[in-house]
């Protein structure tokens, strides 16, 4: 972020001559108003004629709508509102669109529920079609079969409510978007600008596709992508198998043995003496009678189990590289449904390895596992008994069983995964992205050189953005995998399942010598990695493109640095040469009063209209506020409470320092009329905390501005305006002058210092006494406030009075009571600043006669020996 804004208009020195302060003032009611007045100023309108450099443009996050949003939305989309203003007052003309993420199994899964349909790709598209149902709630019966694009078409009907509820409460939570800009990543252009790019991506070689085994969720029934893994505790067994050798039995240990006819090799390391004699020798796998060699991998851990494992295509993540690097053959026993294949594999060549295999084909991993652990102890190689134990399995972060591995046809990008040139490229992006907070970049390089594979981008799913792809049928109606058809880029968005390729006719999808489509969808990621380009308006809108892109920050959340992130890097990459943005805010999590991450998932989220109902929507930035990025945050209702105690304080001082002279007299903001020294001492402490907070938020350390700002308010309330009040109140004089300036001059900086937190509270009290807006109005600067005083004028005597006022409230007397008499020690480090604001002191303590100033050693101001005049008592 750049120190100096390009535009940043010099500081203004006249007010309206009228103020209109309320009576009574209160929160109550401002979000609404608030927001009706900014959207009829059209107050936070992106201006497209801002050149690149006047420009800061934010890759905003869209939320997915199938669901509800919940408190951490509130607290990470608070960050970057805070950005957006402060860089908005910075002179910026801000880019800050909002996405809506409808892309996605949970959308499928709800639209199903709700209207009673499911896809059925191969049905034609039915005009004017009525859902069985609308609103799934306890109703129950065979879900409808419905074509791709019928389907399609209720998720869109469905989502558009959601997103009505969502924009309500982000505009209740003073989110500054422009919401003239919103975008829907299934909308006609969000697939255009999928296909397009995923089109440019296979014309240079990045996209490919590939016959390879791939992670695999039976309940959902789709591939699954590297970055969507969960590694959780599973309970299993170890079970040690004999398998046969020319010297006697080798024992392996492993969790499934249902997938002995899927064995192809037992490995061991290489420098383990055990196993020395055995490697290029084979072995006969039990039950199944099939001839395994045994071979040596670094990958093997001589120090687990029997230390020696079998090889099953595939078994895990590892079989897949051993079968890989070894050169194995494959024989895959699991099909997409999780059972065990019904046609028995050509590989088992005996009848007893054959009829053991019958009766497994067709059973579930599960209950194959039971058949072969009986068969083993039938035949007596099962050494012991099974002994239980929790072991790690991945699962699809969305699904609730162990994924297997599957061989299938699917589509891939290329991330560096497989690629050592691709990887040092990406890595070197990731060194040139501004990661805020610094440490989240080590997330980023360990993922990137983790990865042990491409990008696969397929799904086999229904709602999201089809592969523009069609394969040409054979005379015997095989598809053409090696010849696709391809759409040119202006025909762009296409559905396969529906549009014809060039050259052909409808009548001959599906049948020899014509077309089929790629029935696949890609993977959200593929789509929502391409955020910049939906928004910017890459493929239709070169102009603004131009303006906005590379973006300047993509906000969003620790937890999908490897997928969001990491996957736009790549795109942007490939297409572009360049970073998607110059730097990264990554949010902490919220956590939950027993210390746990809060999600939908655990069902421990708390939904936040009710907070912003109860407690304000400045009260709930405020929480937001306080807590770094990066950094977890406790869900603290107390929090909140301060948060609202500060905006109502920021009314109700506000309207105490502007209730001095007459109401249509202007209020002057030129600094040569502060004269006084605790003024100008007061004004130079201001300029410390503009300087400060103007370079925490330059920073990204949101919560730093905001701890300063807030502390020199409290002191500027509790301490400044108490001593310099009756001076205010005075007749026209220099000092009066003096007061009612330097007043009028901090607060128009304290309250731009707070529009960014507190929007609300801060136009609210603007708009009593300045035209337009504070969200408008050019952020502070510290060189007006600038003067020769010490700062420390103002604590010396706010020392000094609350020394004063103590004597009355340990004599149990009203604060108006006057002191004839007193002595005051003072510490020598504060005597210069007690000596210079004595006349303010004395007005404020209620002195009327003598008071002498003691030296002291202590670190506060003491008053003793104090004569004290109690007030008559009221008639």
């Amino acid at each position: 972020m750049s120190s100096e804004s390009p535009n940043t208009p010099a500081a203004p020195l006249t007010t309206t001559g009228t103020r209109q302060v309320p009576d009574r003032v209160s929160l109550d009611g401002v979000e609404t108003r608030w927001d009706e007045a900014w959207t009829a100023q059209d107050l936070y309108g992106f201006d497209r004629t801002a050149t690149r450099e006047q420009v800061y443009s934010i890759d905003t996050p869209p939320p997915t709508v199938s669901g509800s949003l919940h408190v951490g939305h509130v607290f990470s989309y608070t960050h970057t509102d805070v950005v957006a203003r402060f860089q908005r007052m910075r002179g910026r003309e801000v880019f800050y669109p909002m996405g809506w993420d409808d892309n996605g199994l949970p959308t499928e899964r709800r639209v199903q529920n709700y209207y009673g349909v499911r896809c059925d790709p191969s049905l034609p598209y039915e005009d004017a079609f009525t859902p069985p149902f609308e609103g799934g709630e306890g109703k129950s019966g065979p879900q409808v079969p419905v074509s791709r694009k019928n389907f399609v078409e209720l998720c869109e009907r469905l989502t558009v409510e959601d997103e009505r509820l969502f924009e309500a409460l982000w505009r209740r939570l003073g989110l500054s978007v422009d919401w003239s800009r919103t975008y829907q990543t299934v909308s006609a252009e969000s697939r255009a600008v999928a296909q397009q790019a995923f089109l440019r991506n296979l014309a240079r070689g990045e996209a490919y596709q590939a016959e390879a085994p791939g992670l695999w969720d039976v309940t959902f029934q789709t591939a699954v992508a590297q970055a969507e893994l969960e590694a959780r505790d599973y309970p299993g067994a170890f079970h040690r198998v004999a398998f046969h050798g020319s010297e006697g039995p080798v024992y392996i240990e492993t969790t499934r043995p249902e997938l002995l006819p899927a064995c192809v090799a037992l490995i061991a390391h290489p420098d383990d003496e055990r196993y020395q004699h055995l490697f290029g020798t084979t072995v006969r796998s039990p039950l199944f009678d099939v001839e395994i060699p045994v071979l040596a991998h670094p990958l093997a851990e001589p120090d687990k189990g029997a230390g020696i494992a079998m090889c099953c295509t595939f078994g895990d993540l590892t079989d897949v590289q051993w079968w890989r690097e070894l050169q194995l053959p494959t024989r895959s026993v699991v099909g997409r449904d999780g059972r065990i294949l019904r046609e028995t594999p050509e590989w088992l060549a005996s009848d007893g390895a054959r009829a053991r295999y019958e009766e497994l084909a067709g059973k579930t991993t599960f209950s194959a596992r039971e058949a072969v652990v009986a068969g083993l102890r039938e035949t007596g190689d099962l050494d012991g008994e099974p002994v239980t134990t929790q072991r790690k399995a991945n699962f699809y972060e969305k699904g609730d069983k162990p994924l297997e591995i599957v061989t299938s046809r699917q589509w891939y990008i290329r991330n560096g995964g497989r690629d050592e040139a691709l990887r040092e490229a990406l890595l070197a992006r990731g060194a040139e992205l501004g990661f805020n907070p610094d440490f989240m970049k080590v997330r980023y390089e360990n993922w990137v050189s983790g990865l042990n594979g491409d990008w696969l981008v397929s799904r086999q799913r229904f709602f999201g953005v089809p592969f523009p792809v069609w394969y040409p049928l054979d005379q015997d109606g095989e598809p053409q995998h090696d010849a696709p058809l391809l759409p040119t880029e202006d025909q762009l968005p296409i559905d396969p399942s529906s549009d014809v390729p060039a050259g052909y006719t409808a009548d001959q999808r599906g049948v020899p010598g014509g077309f089929v489509a790629d029935p696949d969808i890609m993977d959200t990621w593929a789509t929502s990695s391409l955020t910049p380009q939906i928004v910017g308006g890459w493929r239709t809108d070169p102009d603004l493109f131009s303006r906005v892109f590379p973006m300047d920050l993509r906000p969003q959340g620790q937890d999908i640095i490897r997928t969001w992130l990491f996957s736009t890097v790549v795109r942007s990459h490939l297409e572009h040469g360049s970073l998607p943005w110059s730097s990264a805010a990554i949010s902490g999590w919220i956590l939950d009063p027993d210390r746990k991450k809060m999600s939908k998932s655990k069902g421990n989220v708390v939904t936040p209209m009710g907070l912003l109902e109860e407690h304000g929507s400045d009260a709930v930035r405020y929480w937001a506020a306080s807590a770094r990025l990066g950094t977890d945050a406790a869900f603290e209702v107390g929090q909140m409470k301060i948060g609202r105690r500060l905006a109502i304080k920021v009314l109700n001082a506000s309207k105490f320092a502007l209730s001095f002279g007459a109401a249509d007299e202007p209020l002057s903001l030129d600094p040569a009329l502060v004269t006084s020294e605790i003024d100008r001492a007061m004004l130079a402490g201001l300029a410390d905390v503009v300087e400060k907070a103007t370079a925490a938020l330059e920073a990204y350390d949101h919560t730093r501005a905001l701890e300063l700002s807030e502390t020199f308010f409290w002191t500027f309330c509790d301490d400044y305006l108490e001593l310099v009040k009756d001076r205010a109140y005075g007749e026209p004089s220099a000092e009066t002058a003096s007061a009612r300036a330097a007043l009028a001059i901090a607060l128009d900086v304290l309250l731009r210092l707070f529009a960014p937190v507190l929007p609300f509270a801060t136009e609210e009290v603007w708009s009593w006494w300045r035209e337009g807006s504070v969200h408008r109005a050019p952020w502070p600067t510290p060189e007006p406030l600038r003067t020769s005083a010490d700062p420390g004028v103002v604590a010396a005597a706010g020392s000094a009075l609350a020394a004063l006022r103590k004597v009355k409230s340990e004599a149990k007397l009203p604060l108006r009571t006057e002191i004839t008499a007193a002595e005051l020690v003072v510490p020598a480090a504060m005597r210069p600043g007690v000596e210079s604001a004595l006349g303010d002191i004395r007005s404020a303590g209620r002195v009327t006669g003598t008071l002498t100033l003691v030296d002291g050693d202590g670190e506060a101001c003491v008053a003793r020996d104090a004569v004290l005049v109690p007030p008559a008592p009221k008639a």
